[in-house]
């Protein structure tokens, strides 16, 4: 298992979350949710707001009332709140102390605080720097892929889990800030030494583009977070002209449904990439007109790629846009609604299910690839590739 100093596993999550596995492996609560922006369009709502259905607000005033009941009695109002969601039977439910809540909205923000390297542990328990970020503090510290990670603020981090190590690069127990400052404890080869390095704010990297030898274009999103659509938008532009492109969808947990929709865009000429149900109401989400609809798309996915990831994977199915090569994605098509809680923690319930354009339902099936791959994915979406370049 991997991860780099983005966000710590959380302390409480809903058994239905299943702990998500996003940016580059590291757990995320909330990152699965199928989320909507709350600045972009209104899909995603409070439970305050006068527009939201008398069910939803009942099932929110609800938990609200487990939580008040329970504050007022000295207990746990979060606990409260869990054992509320729990006997609701909503899968997908979940409710998140502040801190939890504001590390979620700062994932889909596509920024966060560390110090920029990926890490890994390996058979042994040993700590491995996997990956340094090109400007970022670790690597000015001169810290390398390869180096040995020993401790983070004098605990020793062998052993541990990464995401435990995760949270003590980002200083999640003290809710450490940028520009704070931590030190490692490192070793390479036969050398062992110390560095003090500051915590900066980072933008994350959800979206990679690189061309294969064969002037194929894989483009990997590893989630979608804010700006993410735009970035495959540009990938697709820049990519040679008329190149095959691979999408990589696989291990992409989902984020924002409208930067999923943006990405659509990318692919499509306009039209249906899903439409979705808020407690009966029926909504339809729609790619931009202009996308390039001509070069050969190929999609891969497997158990991993979740909720909004899935919702672009059956938008380019339906629509016949790309062949889906890889596994069965997860099955994780609903949509969630926050609300705020009297001790300041936010409880997140299942109000919506979305259906791909064809109508199919996403929630408990997942999508079935046009080709089933487990090894050597990107070879076989080469061979695919080569056979829809042939066809006029």
């Amino acid at each position: 298992m991997s991860g780099r100093d983005l966000f710590c596993q959380p302390r409480r999550i809903r058994r239905g979350a299943a702990l998500t596995l996003v940016f580059a492996s590291v757990l995320v609560a909330g990152a699965a949710t199928g989320s909507f922006p709350k600045a972009e369009g209104g899909d995603r709502k409070a439970a305050s707001d006068p527009t939201v259905s008398a069910a939803s607000a009942s099932r929110h005033d609800a938990v609200a009332r487990a939580a008040e009941e329970a504050m007022a009695d000295g207990k746990s109002p979060m606990e409260a709140a869990e054992r509320a969601v729990s006997r609701s039977g909503d899968r997908w439910g979940a409710v998140y102390s502040p801190g939890e809540y504001e590390e979620f909205e700062e994932a889909l923000d596509g920024r966060y605080t560390g110090v920029g390297l990926w890490a890994r542990r390996e058979r042994d328990g040993r700590i491995e720097v996997t990956k340094v970020r090109t400007g970022s503090p670790a690597a000015a510290a001169g810290i390398h892929r390869g180096d040995r990670l020993r401790s983070v603020d004098g605990r020793k981090v062998d052993g541990r889990p990464v995401t435990e190590v995760v949270s003590l690069l980002r200083g999640d127990a003290t809710d450490a800030a940028a520009g704070t400052t931590v030190r490692l404890g490192l070793e390479r080869g036969t050398r062992a030494w110390s560095e003090t390095v500051r915590r900066a704010r980072l933008s994350t990297d959800d979206v990679t583009a690189h061309t294969l030898a064969d002037g194929i274009t894989v483009i990997k999103i590893a989630a979608f977070t804010k700006g993410s659509g735009a970035q495959v938008r540009t990938a697709v532009r820049q990519a040679p002209a008329a190149s095959g492109i691979v999408l990589d969808l696989r291990g992409n947990a989902g984020g924002l449904v409208s930067e999923a929709v943006t990405a659509a865009s990318a692919f499509l000429d306009g039209g249906l990439v899903a439409t979705y149900d808020v407690d009966g109401e029926q909504r339809a989400l729609h790619a931009e007109p202009g996308g390039d609809t001509t070069r050969p798309l190929v999609a891969l996915v497997d158990g991993g790629t979740m909720s909004a990831a899935e919702l672009l994977t059956g938008a380019l199915q339906d629509r016949g846009r790309a062949v889906v090569v890889g596994s069965r994605t997860f099955g994780k098509g609903s949509v969630q609604m926050p609300s705020r809680l009297p001790d300041g923690s936010v409880a997140e319930l299942t109000v919506g299910h979305y259906r791909t354009p064809s109508g199919r339902g996403v929630d408990g099936a997942g999508i079935t690839p046009d080709l089933e791959a487990d090894e050597a994915v990107l070879e076989r979406a080469q061979t695919v590739l080569s056979g829809l370049g042939d066809t006029p």
